[in-house]
């Protein structure tokens, strides 16, 4: 029997990754699990270390990426975010299917390593959309927002070169992108549901 292939998820922030992703986990209860990320960032209201994230120190992190302990890093708005292999290991050792949200240059980091996941892009269906959406949320100040929107747009761009994704989804329908994303990770689901049984 084989193993479940992890699943990179990718998109710019707003472009519904985490609703989809949560709707995935709460659907299919003990067939996915969430490789948690490490940032440098602050928590956001709500969110729990160690659940949402490995909240730490850039100098802490900074060693661990320089010991190679790092699937993928990145910086983003002033803040370090990246992906341990210990992360990864934690999941695919409870025969799950491993699930990696990571930006664009998290992508080709893993595209380095001997991971072979299945490489998913959700997209908004506009950047005028996005913007809509981003704005909604009331988390960014103005100079956040536009840094969000600059790295959108370079997202939007790269995901559409050929070979970077296996399936590109947009999201302008939550229904129809869920259901388009169960159906990419039908056989992978179903490998885990019969080592189960």
């Amino acid at each position: 029997m084989s193993k479940p292939r992890p699943v990179v998820l990718s998109g710019p922030s707003g472009a519904g990754k985490s609703t989809l992703m949560k709707r995935l986990l709460q659907d299919h209860e003990g067939v996915f699990g969430f490789s948690v990320s490490h940032t440098t960032r602050n928590p956001r209201p709500g969110e729990e270390d160690g659940k949402d994230y490995h909240f730490t120190t850039r100098e802490a992190m900074q060693e661990g990426i320089d010991q190679g302990e790092f699937i993928e890093n990145a910086e983003f708005s002033g803040n370090m975010y990246g992906t341990s292999k210990s992360a990864v290991e934690d999941v695919l050792a409870k025969n799950l299917i491993c699930i990696l949200d990571v930006d664009i240059q998290g992508v080709k980091n893993i595209k380095k390593t001997d991971l072979n996941p299945i490489y998913i892009s959700i997209q908004p269906p506009s950047m005028e959309i996005l913007e809509k959406r981003l704005r909604d949320r009331q988390t960014e100040t103005e100079e956040s927002l536009q840094k969000r929107l600059e790295a959108a747009r370079i997202d939007m761009e790269l995901s559409s070169e050929p070979g970077v994704f296996d399936v590109v989804i947009i999201n302008d329908d939550l229904e129809k992108a869920y259901q388009e994303l169960k159906d990419v990770l039908n056989e992978e689901i179903t490998k885990v549901q019969e080592a189960k049984s």
